[in-house]
């Protein structure tokens, strides 16, 4: 049960952290996104086809963006394991130990990768998650 507990906690840092970084993977695609359009006259309504065709390649666009993608990667790893972890895991257990420390981690990865938060509060809410994880293991 030990090792459970610790490879889930590891998955929800895993989260925690690859959730702050694919944040700023993001704002940094849209920051590059914005800065490669030029100003110019609203477009005519699209087809419905063209649409589609242009939010698939912005999608592949994002994908292909190392900034998003290898974070994003990490995290669907880290889905897996916790999806492999279930099946000898207790329910209770599993879902509130990951989900509590994805949040701590990731109000602290954003604390460090320089996000604007209050940081008294982020730690407060922390030491309840920390508090009630180990509830949760007694």
């Amino acid at each position: 049960m030990k090792e459970d507990m610790e490879k889930m906690v590891a998955v929800g840092l895993l989260w925690g952290a690859t959730n702050a970084l694919i944040r700023r993977g993001a704002l940094a695609w849209d920051n590059r996104k914005s800065s490669l359009t030029t100003e110019s006259p609203p477009p005519p309504p699209l087809q419905i086809r063209r649409k589609i065709m242009i939010a698939l390649r912005d999608w592949i666009n994002l994908l292909l963006f190392w900034q998003y993608s290898i974070p994003f990667l990490i995290n669907l790893s880290a889905s897996a394991t916790f999806f492999a972890l279930l099946s000898h895991a207790p329910i209770s257990i599993a879902v509130p130990v990951t989900n509590a420390t994805t949040f701590a981690a990731t109000a602290a990865f954003g604390i460090l990768l320089g996000e604007e938060t209050q940081i008294g509060l982020a730690l407060l809410g922390t030491s309840f998650i920390v508090f009630g994880i180990w509830l949760c293991v007694l």
